[in-house]
């Protein structure tokens, strides 16, 4: 691993505006539980309008560009306007959020961007692949092994469900990798990503293709091959990448 440090640090350090930032409180990154900064219960305002609203950038709901408005929101979840302030502040230093001339709105993300944002995930993901293949425990390989039994198993091809199963499938290895530094920025990464209502998985064939690399990356992770693990990883994201852009 050390020898593969360098080109670590310059990834980050070119993208340090996409990765900055603390890591964001009311979800767990890696399990996607409501949870605190220190992982305690989350069920304050605060936490959750945060959760709310994440979960509503992320579906769609609230789609990038849509205003915030603190009234309008307040009055949608049912609280005062000083959680949804607080969780609205959080979301800005998540990066999913934005600041304008009118407010605050669903940040934007641009074409640039967003291959910046593939490119650090590549490599981080890699590194989440061969953690696991190094220190995956026997329930961590049933987790993934469920999650993408899971996957194999979906009848239909709803857009939403096949991104949050893919999700859950990720969410599974970065914890498999038993690393919570790399988790929380791959999570940070992904979320910039999964919120768009194109998906690669809705390509011809990509869907099948992907369980097909899901299934190779797990047999390496089973095989505790962590070169093979971070190899099929890379091409697996490389491949998504280049789909979308």
């Amino acid at each position: 691993m050390c020898s593969r440090a360098p080109r670590y640090d310059s990834v980050v350090a070119t993208n340090s505006r996409t990765a900055a930032g603390p890591p964001a409180t009311g979800r767990d990154r890696v399990t996607g539980e409501a949870v605190d900064a220190e992982g305690g219960r989350a069920d304050s305002p605060g936490r959750v309008a945060y959760v709310r609203i994440s979960d509503e950038i992320h579906d769609g709901t609230l789609r990038p560009g849509a205003p915030l408005v603190e009234t309008i929101l307040a009055k949608r979840l049912g609280m005062s306007r000083t959680p949804v302030r607080d969780a609205l502040n959080r979301l800005e230093q998540d990066g999913l959020v934005e600041r304008y001339d009118r407010g605050l709105r669903v940040r934007r993300r641009s074409p640039e961007e967003i291959l910046e944002i593939y490119e650090i995930r590549v490599v981080l993901e890699a590194m989440a692949a061969r953690g696991a293949a190094e220190r995956r425990t026997a329930l961590d390989l049933v987790r993934l092994e469920q999650a993408q039994r899971r996957m194999g198993e979906l009848a239909d091809d709803d857009p939403v469900e096949r991104v949050q199963l893919n999700r859950a499938f990720h969410r599974a290895l970065w914890r498999a990798g038993h690393n919570t530094t790399l988790a929380d920025m791959l999570a940070r990464l992904s979320s910039h990503i999964y919120r768009y209502s194109s998906t690669t998985l809705q390509q011809e064939g990509r869907w099948d293709e992907a369980n097909r690399e899901h299934e190779a990356l797990i047999e390496a992770i089973r095989d505790r091959d962590p070169d093979r693990a971070a190899e099929i990883a890379a091409a697996h994201l490389s491949t998504a990448r280049d789909l979308r852009l």
